[in-house]
């Protein structure tokens, strides 16, 4: 049987008020969110030049690009250590999955790829 923290709230998937979170979430779904939000916004340049250069290099790139993958390591470890930024990405996990158990209605990542056309339609 499901806590009634897991299965209560307006549509049974879960308190959309409870702040609690479990290890799942603590550790893969915020540094997952951590991790987009990082490449995509925070050291979206440095990834960019990485990803051109793996593009230009191909199989070389693992040798040829190895200086600029260090680069972004770098930016993105910065990130990940920062207490305040994870406090941000926990509270914006949270609202995600609070306006979730609210509606019933999932919300993709809004920090994916851009540039990535949606092939879902």
């Amino acid at each position: 049987m499901l806590s009634p923290k897991l299965s209560g709230g307006p549509k049974g998937l879960g308190d959309p008020d409870d702040l609690s979170l479990r290890k799942v979430e603590r550790e893969v779904l915020i540094p997952k969110l951590m991790r987009e939000k990082t490449r995509w916004i925070n050291c979206v340049d440095v990834a960019n030049e990485f990803d051109q250069c793996a593009k230009e290099n191909g199989f070389f790139m693992i040798f040829n690009c190895r200086k600029v993958n260090n680069r972004m390591q770098d930016c993105m470890k910065s990130w990940y250590e920062n207490e305040e930024f994870r406090a941000e990405c926990t509270k914006e996990y949270l609202e995600m999955r609070s306006e979730y158990r609210r509606t019933g209605i999932g919300q993709k990542s809004p920090y994916v790829n851009p540039n990535k056309k949606d092939d879902s339609k």
